[in-house]
């Protein structure tokens, strides 16, 4: 009896470590405020996006500005007169909203200089979370980032400092998560 006890309890721990998973996980966005080149990297491409939306404000500004003014005069104006402001305005709306998706939309300009920039970073931050998995042992690791999907993580599984520091950079305790 002993030895069937003893046999069933070998094949549950054996069992269980065979099925038994190393987890850990790491916050992205923790990791990334401490690498310069994103900060720049992001620093540029908000300046970049300040300076097309003023452009966008000051194209609306302006049209607002035609359509006053054309509400103004429009009982003086010729039919003519009438369809060709009105076909301005129009033609300067469309205008403003190419501009708008050309610098903004999916696969615009400031799309494109995201990639550029920050997806080299997100790059080099993956491989050294895949080379730390490795070297660590462990089978799956998650991102608490933005979107936290945990309901509790213990923090000794937190292995974001660790990719900071394989990274070549310092943990800074001040923007801890």
């Amino acid at each position: 009896m002993k030895k069937i006890v003893l046999a069933i309890a070998f094949v549950v721990v054996t069992v269980s470590a065979t099925f038994a998973q190393n987890f850990a996980y790491v916050n992205s966005e923790y990791i990334l405020k401490h690498i310069p080149e994103y900060t720049s990297a992001q620093k540029q491409l908000d300046d970049l996006s300040q300076k097309w939306q003023l452009e966008v404000d000051q194209q609306y500004a302006e049209i607002e500005k035609l359509y006053k003014a054309y509400q103004n005069d429009q009982v003086l104006l010729s039919e003519d007169m009438r369809r060709r402001r009105e076909d301005e305005i129009v033609k300067k709306e469309k205008d403003v909203k190419d501009f708008q998706k050309q610098k903004f939309g999916f696969e615009g300009e400031l799309f494109k200089q995201r990639q550029q920039l920050v997806e080299p970073i997100q790059l080099r931050v993956s491989k050294a979370i895949q080379d730390l998995a490795k070297a660590q042992g462990l089978d799956i690791v998650m991102d608490k980032g933005q979107e936290t999907t945990f309901l509790y993580a213990n923090p000794k599984l937190d292995k974001s400092n660790d990719v900071i520091i394989k990274l070549g950079l310092k943990p800074n305790a001040a923007l801890a998560n």
